[in-house]
């Protein structure tokens, strides 16, 4: 995984909108420390080193260690609150960690080796139904992502979760069912060839069904 992000924050002495808004008219963000069986903890963080972090792309599946009162927090970011105009963050939710805690969290999906699929180089086409995986994982072994390695597979081919062999200290957090995460498709012009193909067979299903009925009409006279 990602090495923890640090997060400079200070407590937040007030609550409410009001407070809120003057926080962000400063260049700061309102934010909030939760669980671990803990009481939460209102803080806020610098607008502009929320965004960079951000920016990285990998912020939410990443431990940030927010640094407030002379201590160190060990988090994991859970939920940011956007403007709907310009898309500055509001509000962050940050879950407290214990050592050994596991955490749900959203994996992205990575696909290798598509030129080592038969069916790819035929022309056929992955369709990715998930491109995340909801995955549990101990808190301090959370993967950037999940390679699925798609060598010799063919059209119509399909990768369920059981098919994924999942890093050390995650598991899925769907366990009900074996859910499909890609299919390999044959491309439209496939399809329509192999429409074309159907129809000839029906035409000629239909002929041989009056050939065998005018042959049946011939016997009867």
């Amino acid at each position: 995984m990602s090495e923890a992000l640090t997060l400079p924050a200070e407590t937040r002495e007030r609550a409410g909108k009001g407070a809120s808004r003057a926080l962000r008219r400063e260049g700061r963000v309102p934010a909030v420390i939760y669980g671990g069986g803990e009481d939460p903890a209102p803080i806020h963080v610098e607008a502009k080193e929320l965004n960079r972090q951000l920016g990285t792309g990998h912020f939410m599946n990443s431990i940030v260690m927010i640094e407030v009162g002379g201590k160190s927090v060990r988090t994991l970011p859970k939920d940011v609150a956007f403007h709907p105009v310009n898309d500055q963050p509001l509000h962050v939710d940050f879950f407290r960690l214990s050592k050994d805690s596991k955490i749900e969290v959203s994996i992205p999906v990575v696909f290798i080796n598509e030129e080592a699929s038969p069916g790819l180089k035929k022309g056929g086409v992955l369709n990715v139904v998930r491109h995340d995986l909801e995955l549990v994982c101990e808190s301090d072994k959370i993967p950037d992502e999940i390679h699925i390695d798609v060598t010799g597979l063919e059209v119509g081919d399909s990768i369920h979760i059981s098919n994924v062999e999942l890093p050390e200290g995650s598991v899925s957090a769907i366990t009900d069912r074996d859910f499909t995460i890609a299919t390999i498709v044959a491309p439209s012009a496939l399809k329509s060839q192999d429409g074309a193909t159907d129809d000839e067979a029906d035409e000629a299903a239909e002929v041989s069904a009056a050939e065998e009925e005018a042959g049946e009409e011939d016997t009867g006279e």
